[in-house]
């Protein structure tokens, strides 16, 4: 076809995709370190920061024109690397660790250089339809029906977001179809219930009615006593248990709470972003009946299912009422929706944009088999076990809970905040461990979390040892 002439050429800039060729040369060398990285036995804590020194090795490295990769790799790798905590360490003892499978790790490689996206049945069939499978899975151990489904968002915060505002707008249709006012809305939650959650209702402008525990586990009984004298319940919605509170690792009366909530029509929300994969331990999984009658459940692959960061898996009982929810309408969407039938993945969160998070878990899973993660978790515990025994045969020690399942509360008798973040700080300089206090009912307490298979008894000696 011959130009128009009338058209003009546009001046195009030299070498506009000079970004998007690939150097072989970087291609190998970051592969290599990365490989280094997997291949490593234990990766190292590192975690120690002087920010002085980083802002002089930073300064100025972005600028008009481009760099050696070699020289902002070595800034990463041998600078800014070693002041970031690694989560998957096996000496990694505080806060929730994270220690995903070498197979996840790698495949998290094939999603990011793939570009893969996982935003509807349209545009990502095969990935859609093997995240599914990989919720299948996680919908399957917790006993829920085959109508059960959902999907991968960044996190619990994330997740439990995404519920409440399910659990929300359908009490709020259910309301006006009833030909009821539309009212503000509670939802009844544990004193023991995540951070995430508070957010949450701020976000969603829900009050909350508090529950308070007497040993941080929220059961039917003090549901029960705590809805005693209120007589008039119209404005809640919903009910939170916890599979495995972030704190102190205690998993709520599933069961119980559920009950209640059925009986008054309320959406149960479990929250098991932490301690959802406990159920994979024959001797535990009683403790989680009642699981498989929750509306909505969040357990976070990138904690306790060995997946790399960033992943939550939010499984709905029904996603057609998220669906209702959470589809966004937009004239260049009508395409994704041309199917009534399909459920996207972007259907059933606030996002829209996602990257394929679930296929890292999907390989890994398959890869690996379920029982390689029933012996890790089954690991986790058994440390924690190791862990409360040794602290309790201390004569200066006091555990303050048995753990339910992989976090240890304690008090070192004599010890104030200043001594809690003395041992800690020197765990960490010998790089033997990270560990920090927590809070319970007011006081500072050891808090030790074991989620790593790779942790020794060694390693826990080390830490208790250190408590003098």
């Amino acid at each position: 076809m011959t130009p128009d002439p009338s058209i003009p050429i546009p001046v195009l800039p030299v070498d506009a995709d000079r970004m998007h060729v690939a150097d072989p040369v970087m291609v190998d060398e970051i592969l290599e370190y990365v490989a280094d990285r997997l291949l490593t036995p234990e990766v190292p804590l590192d975690g120690l920061a002087d920010r002085d020194h980083l802002d002089q090795v930073i300064a100025g490295l972005i600028g008009e024109g481009p760099r050696d990769f070699r020289e902002v790799l070595d800034v990463y790798a041998n600078h800014l690397a070693l002041t970031v905590l690694s989560a998957d360490s096996p000496r990694m003892f505080t806060f929730i660790p994270s220690a995903p499978t070498k197979a996840s790790l790698l495949f998290d490689m094939v999603v990011s250089a793939a570009s893969l996206q996982g935003i509807s049945w349209f545009e990502a069939a095969g990935a859609v339809m093997a995240e599914n499978q990989a919720l299948r899975v996680l919908a399957d151990i917790a006993g829920m029906p085959q109508s059960a489904g959902g999907v991968f968002v960044s996190g619990g915060s994330a997740g439990n977001l995404s519920a409440l505002v399910v659990a929300r707008d359908t009490r709020r249709r259910q309301r006006a179809e009833a030909g009821l006012p539309d009212i503000p809305l509670r939802v009844i939650v544990s004193d023991q219930a995540h951070s995430s959650i508070v957010n949450a209702l701020n976000i969603t402008m829900m009050g909350a009615l508090r529950v308070p525990t007497e040993d941080g586990r929220f059961t039917g009984a003090a549901l029960r006593a705590a809805l005693d004298g209120h007589d008039d319940l119209d404005d809640v919605c919903a009910v939170i248990a916890t599979a495995g509170t972030t704190n102190a690792g205690i998993i709520d009366d599933i069961a119980g709470i559920g009950e209640v909530a059925r009986e008054h029509g309320w959406w149960l929300h479990v929250d098991g972003a932490y301690g959802g994969a406990g159920m994979l331990a024959s001797e535990l999984r009683h403790r989680y009946d009642g699981i498989e009658n929750a509306d909505s459940l969040v357990m976070d692959p990138h904690k306790w299912w060995f997946a790399p960061f960033d992943s939550a898996a939010l499984i709905y009982r029904d996603p057609r009422l998220a669906k209702a929810v959470h589809t966004q309408d937009a004239s260049y969407l009508d395409v994704i929706h041309e199917h009534e039938t399909d459920i996207n993945p972007s259907d059933l969160a606030y996002h829209l944009t996602r990257r394929a998070r679930g296929l890292p878990l999907w390989f890994s899973m398959a890869v690996n088999g379920i029982s390689a993660y029933r012996d890790a978790v089954e690991h986790s515990l058994e440390m924690a076990r190791y862990a409360a025994a040794r602290l309790a045969a201390m004569p200066d020690v006091e555990i303050i809970r048995e753990p339910d399942l992989s976090v240890v509360l304690f008090r070192r008798r004599g010890w104030g905040p200043a001594d809690y973040e003395a041992w800690s700080r020197r765990l960490l300089e010998a790089q033997r461990a990270f560990v920090t206090s927590s809070g319970w009912r007011g006081e500072v307490v050891g808090r030790l979390v074991f989620l790593h298979p790779g942790t020794t008894t060694d390693m826990v000696d080390e830490v208790i040892d250190a408590l003098g």
